[in-house]
């Protein structure tokens, strides 16, 4: 453990955030530096609990609960209380190929399951995590360790994101030789392009792929499976083929106006503004770009606190956010006990920022979109929304309409964070994969293999729309069972 009175004697601190009026003036990380002495203090709060919950990877009640990846965390908590950072570095690498990532955009189940938390703020493990990566990089002590030889066996991995990512460096550790292809200008996946740089930033990303590449790991980029290259080619060129191509259908809303100039999903805004910003564009220039203009969010959730950033950082008018579901209260209600994920209330650094710009929290709750109004040019003028109310209906809550509650506000553009509903269907299609109800690659979890022989699915193709951290899981998962079939036994974890 850290130290035996730790939790009593210091209160919980994060890596400390920019200011939100200044951080939104740029586009670089919002958090600052947070210093070792104090990161150390943090590991010191770590208790003895005995039965540490925060690495349990649990499902409870459909959620995450403790740590997907199983990650050391009394372990390395405590290393960084007695200062041995380079030890803490080695058993965070043991289970998380990519902490840097985690480390800044992960939601942190761990810390919702986390003992202390049950009767005080819970350990600040997010933050140790990434302090111990960091220093890791700026002490030079992360470098390439490419496999002493080679199994003579190739594996094509299609898709990279965290999952595609996760598979190949374990795949190329047990001495396959890995090809990822990508179809987007970049490696990296949502990483890359679904995350806005002052969460992620891209170099940060880079420097992975880099140490991937020196490591022996190729990657092929701007080629699209199913389409550029046929899928049945690599199934047939290729020892083992593992698909890690996401979900990434967007779920629309097909109402009146949704074909109005202005409406659009949340990852072409996403998308559009990461690429302005990585070829050093201007990307207040684009078709979707929120400047001078009245925006509006469906949906809530990471994707959806996105484009509340990136709209800010355009220069809105204003900025709202419609969440269909209730205000979740301030503390656990009763039927959220620990360790489950704790629904409670909590403004993100979207809703931070927005508040120090317009004064409140923008998110408007339990309301609904009827109709998109354009002007006469086709162009998006405002939305018609209402108030709901959730109601049992033959034994399901459906969102009900509150009479005369409908009303107009001002929006030129609009954009769709609902989520996502599965994975695309060119490559399923071409080689007759096998679907669930939900129209994922049907592979069980554990074994990842699909119908094709040699062929496997992991992340979000498989699962549906989750956690990085959890295409993490899946990706290394998935690594150790396409070793198995490769050589008839696996030593990878």
């Amino acid at each position: 453990m850290g130290k035996a009175t730790g939790f009593l004697e210091y209160e919980r601190k994060t890596i400390p955030d920019r200011l939100p009026i200044e951080r939104v003036k740029d586009w670089k990380e919002i958090h600052q530096d947070f210093e070792e002495e104090k990161v150390r203090k943090q590991g010191a709060r770590c208790m003895d609990c005995g039965t540490p919950y925060c690495h349990t990877g649990m499902t409870i009640s459909n959620m995450a609960s403790g740590c997907p990846i199983n990650n050391l965390i009394p372990e390395w908590n405590d290393l960084v209380y007695q200062n041995k950072w380079k030890d803490a570095l080695e058993r965070l690498h043991k289970t998380n190929n990519f902490p840097e990532f985690t480390g800044r955009v992960c939601p942190a189940p761990c810390e919702g399951s986390c003992v202390l938390g049950v009767i005080e703020p819970p350990v600040a493990i997010k933050s140790i995590e990434c302090s111990i990566i960091d220093k890791g990089f700026s002490e030079g002590w992360v470098k390439p360790n490419p496999p002493q030889s080679r199994s003579g066996k190739k594996v094509a991995i299609v898709g990279s994101g965290p999952a595609g990512l996760a598979a190949a460096d374990q795949l190329n550790k047990a001495g396959h030789s890995i090809t990822v292809y990508e179809r987007a200008d970049r490696i990296g996946g949502l990483l890359v392009y679904g995350i806005p740089n002052m969460k992620l930033d891209k170099t940060i990303v880079q420097r992975r792929i880099d140490l991937m590449s020196e490591e022996g790991i190729d990657f092929v980029v701007s080629t699209e499976i199913g389409k550029d290259i046929p899928a049945r080619k690599l199934v047939d060129d290729f020892d083992s083929v593992v698909l890690c191509c996401g979900a990434t259908k967007p779920r629309d809303l097909p109402i009146e106006g949704r074909d109005l100039n202005g409406v659009h999903f949340a990852m072409e805004f996403l998308t559009k503004n990461t690429q302005g910003l990585l070829e050093l564009k201007d990307i207040t220039a684009f078709e979707t770009a929120a400047k001078g203009k009245d925006a509006v969010v469906i949906g809530g959730g990471d994707t959806g606190t996105d484009c509340v950033g990136t709209s800010l950082r355009h220069g809105c008018n204003s900025i709202t956010q419609l969440e269909i579901m209730p205000r979740p209260p301030h503390e656990r209600a009763s039927d959220n006990p620990w360790p489950e994920w704790p629904r409670v209330y909590k403004m993100d650094y979207g809703q931070e920022e927005a508040k120090e710009l317009f004064g409140s929290d923008p998110r408007k709750y339990l309301t609904a979109t009827k109709k998109f109004i354009g002007d006469d040019k086709g162009n998006l003028k405002s939305i018609l929304i209402y108030d709901i109310e959730w109601k049992l209906i033959d034994g399901r809550f459906a969102p009900i309409e509150i009479p005369k509650s409908e009303r107009e506000i001002p929006a030129q553009v609009a954009f769709l964070a609902m989520g996502f509903v599965g994975p695309e269907d060119l490559i399923a299609e071409e080689i007759g994969l096998d679907r669930d109800s939900r129209s994922n690659v049907q592979a069980d979890y554990g074994k990842f293999s699909t119908n094709i022989e040699g062929v496997f699915a992991a992340g979000d193709m498989r699962r549906g729309q989750s956690l990085v951290v959890w295409a993490i899981n899946e990706g290394r998962a998935a690594a150790r069972e396409c070793d198995r079939f490769l050589m008839g036994e696996s030593s990878l974890p």
